[in-house]
């Protein structure tokens, strides 16, 4: 069988230091590749006035699979400040490149699994009946909605004259911001569309039966944003009859956030559109150990790009030996090969990584809840080399 072609794009920051201890990884369970470095990121937009060049997209249209480690993402007027001296004023403006390839790519669904390794010290706990101290087991795929909503960069400042002048046609924007200044306006829109709507929901629930999940929730705001969660809804409520042995139920944002901590086991899958797929993802990822553990798979129907949830941490990037915790991006490539039907290896790499976090005797800094500095290694701390050499080796 000839080799795949994965293409590489560690970015910013730890990025650049997690991806190849992810590839080492892959390369001890056995999986053959040829790895093909492409260019994203802080440095790109700085030199070139591009974080996202045409080679890299060409590189993606080719090879279709890809691993990502960070970007770095700054404001626009820091972004601005930041280019080369003869980009200055040249019309350039800062988009980060991650939510670019989404869209150029309609890398539409994103998973975000949150499950809890037995005896991380990281795993939340709560306090049961006659005082006793109970670990929930959470065991959540996110199914966050990756291209539209409050992400899909559709907004103004002091919006133009066809914009204003649509915007006024809305009772509710004539009454509510109809006596502002244009100049002080700032909008962003939230879209929806049925089409993507509908893949993400199907998606969701066809995951659930195929991997034994009882339970579906959406989570999103229907009473108050009733058009584009109200459309998402009634897409699951048909659904729902589609697939009658799982049950569906839906949460508000707010009140999920609230009930997060009080029974975390209970959700299986949960549906939700950019931003609040965002949002609840990392608070079930707070529950599993935080940003070292949370992994993520963004989806197309050509295209499918593999990524940590964490972001470029550049202050650690020049710690040597560095500190970082590679699982999220190690379970990101397990993630991968789950998705190119090589899921014997990446059942094993998942097998080693929960050895070694049962057995304990290597932790990453945030495992022993110590501040990130390079000291944390005189203090029991493993480096991020030994964390994976410590997989390799329960392989």
């Amino acid at each position: 069988m000839a080799k795949r072609t994965i293409v590489t794009m560690p970015g910013d920051g730890i990025g650049k230091t997690v991806l190849p201890e992810a590839i080492r990884v892959l390369d001890a369970v056995g999986f053959e590749a040829e790895y093909v470095h492409a260019d994203i990121g802080w440095e790109f937009w700085c030199k070139e006035g591009n974080p996202l060049p045409r080679r890299t997209l060409d590189l993606l249209e080719k090879h279709h699979i890809a691993l990502f480690g960070a970007i770095t993402s700054k404001p626009k007027t820091e972004a601005a400040k930041e280019l080369a001296p003869e980009l200055q004023d040249k019309g350039f403006v800062y988009y980060s490149p991650i939510v670019s390839l989404r869209q150029h790519f309609q890398l539409d669904i994103c998973q975000r699994p949150c499950k809890t390794f037995k005896g991380n010290p990281l795993n939340f706990i709560r306090r049961g009946p006659n005082d006793t101290i109970q670990e929930p087991e959470v065991d959540v795929v996110v199914f966050r909605q990756n291209t539209e909503g409050l992400y899909g960069g559709v907004e103004w400042t002091n919006p133009s004259d066809q914009v204003y002048d649509a915007m006024m046609t809305h009772p509710k924007f004539a009454k509510n911001f109809g006596w502002s200044p244009r100049e002080e306006l700032a909008i962003s829109t939230r879209i929806f569309t049925k089409k993507y709507s509908e893949r993400i929901c199907r998606a969701a629930f066809e995951y659930a039966r195929k991997f034994g999940y009882k339970r579906v929730t959406l989570c999103e705001k229907p009473n108050v944003i009733r058009e584009t969660s109200g459309m998402m809804l009634a897409i699951c409520r048909q659904l729902e009859k589609e697939f009658p042995e799982i049950r569906f139920n839906f949460t508000n944002i707010d009140a999920q956030m609230m009930w997060l901590t009080k029974d975390p086991e209970n959700y299986g899958i949960i549906i939700a559109g950019n931003m609040f797929g965002d949002i609840v993802s990392d608070g079930f990822a707070g529950l599993i150990g935080g940003l070292g553990f949370a992994c993520s798979a963004n989806i197309g129907e050509k295209v499918a790009i593999f990524e940590p949830t964490h972001g470029s941490a550049p202050k650690y990037q020049k710690l040597n030996p560095s500190i970082v915790n590679p699982i999220a991006m190690i379970m990101s490539a397990c993630m991968m090969l789950d998705h190119i039907d090589e899921v014997e290896k990446a059942n094993r790499i998942r097998a080693a990584i929960a050895k070694v976090v049962e057995e304990g005797k290597y932790r990453a800094y945030d495992m022993l809840k110590l501040r990130g500095s390079q000291e944390v290694l005189n203090q029991g701390a493993a480096s991020t080399t030994e964390m994976a050499d410590a997989i390799i080796a329960a392989l």
